[in-house]
This record gives structure tokens, sequence and C-alpha cells, in this order.
């Protein structure tokens, strides 16, 4: 049986993307969306991945925690899209 490439929810993938390609800007990786993934090496790749991991760890906890953090981690995450947009 092959696998459903489909995403359940389109606005949790679109979301996910957001977050792939500010965590790499922030660990250095510049045009992170128009580079050939190929091309970078899987250490590179993997420190992508497992800093957004990371970040999605955290934001559970906190909320969890029934800190608002969360929430306000994502309106943070729009806000720096929204400036690197510009």
């Amino acid at each position: 049986m092959s696998r459903s490439r489909k995403p359940v929810n389109p606005a949790a993938q679109q979301a996910l993307d957001r977050l792939k390609l500010e965590t790499a800007a922030e660990i250095g990786l510049s045009n992170y969306q128009n580079t050939y993934k190929g091309a970078l090496t899987s250490a590179d790749n993997g420190r992508v991945g497992g800093q957004m991991v990371k970040k999605m760890i955290q934001a559970q906890e906190q909320q969890f925690a029934g800190g608002n953090s969360a929430s306000q981690a994502g309106q943070t995450l729009t806000q720096k899209n929204d400036l690197n947009k510009s």
C-alpha cells in the first residue's frame, strides 16, 4: 500500500513551510527556499529539521504548561515573515 503525500490540513503544511524557511534563516542558510536541496549537505538539511522539531516541542511544552507563549510565538513568526517580505 502506497503512502499518500497529500497533506491532511493544507494550512498546517503552509505553516510548516514558513517555519522551515524561518529556521533555515536563523541557522545561516540564506535563500533556502530557492536553493536546490540536493546541493546542501545532509548535515545542513538535518540541522534545519532538527531545529524545527525543537521549536515545535518547545511550543507544545509551553502550551501544556498553560502559558500563552505558543500563540505569541506563532504571532512572532508571522511578524518576522512579514518583515522579511518587505
